[in-house]
């Protein structure tokens, strides 16, 4: 028999069926990246570049300068003039490219420029609350040079 004052143990099947979606999402991105490094040539370049490569290389660098990916030295460096031109650019491929896309590359710019736009929004508020604070910090593109860079180059 067993002790009536023992813990019992409770399973929680929506952690359950959580953790298991969550294992099939990582499995499912492991085989996309498993295949487009099988696509890729020398360099980790991939040997087709398309529609979605172009959406990623001006995403990426959006990103980057609006702080979310970081530089070399591991900080977060933000632009807004570069990162608006970059999502620009995007808008500009989107509006061209209206009614001749599939159906997947539509909604994959069409959801890259709207959630980038909403982004730049929220970094552009932080960094006027940061200036407002006094905790922004100026960078310069030489990194011996004395004065502070452009105010739109900021470190936060």
């Amino acid at each position: 028999m067993s002790d009536p004052d023992a813990p019992k143990l409770i399973i929680d099947d929506d952690w359950k069926s959580s953790a298991q979606a969550e294992k099939e999402k990582l499995a499912a991105a492991e085989k996309d990246q498993a295949e487009q490094a099988a696509q890729a040539g020398p360099g980790g370049i991939p040997e087709q570049i398309g529609f979605k490569e172009l959406i990623s290389l001006f995403a990426t660098q959006a990103l980057m300068y609006l702080g979310a990916i970081p530089d070399q030295s591991g900080r977060a460096m933000v632009s807004l003039e570069v990162a608006k031109l970059n999502i620009d650019l995007l808008g500009v491929v989107q509006e061209k490219t209206k009614g001749n896309l599939s159906t997947e590359e539509q909604e994959m710019i069409d959801g890259t420029v709207n959630e980038l736009r909403m982004q730049f929004v929220e970094v552009t508020k932080a960094v006027a609350k940061a200036a407002q604070d006094g905790t922004l910090e100026q960078m310069s593109m030489d990194p011996n040079a004395p004065t502070p860079g452009p105010a739109s180059d900021l470190s936060i």
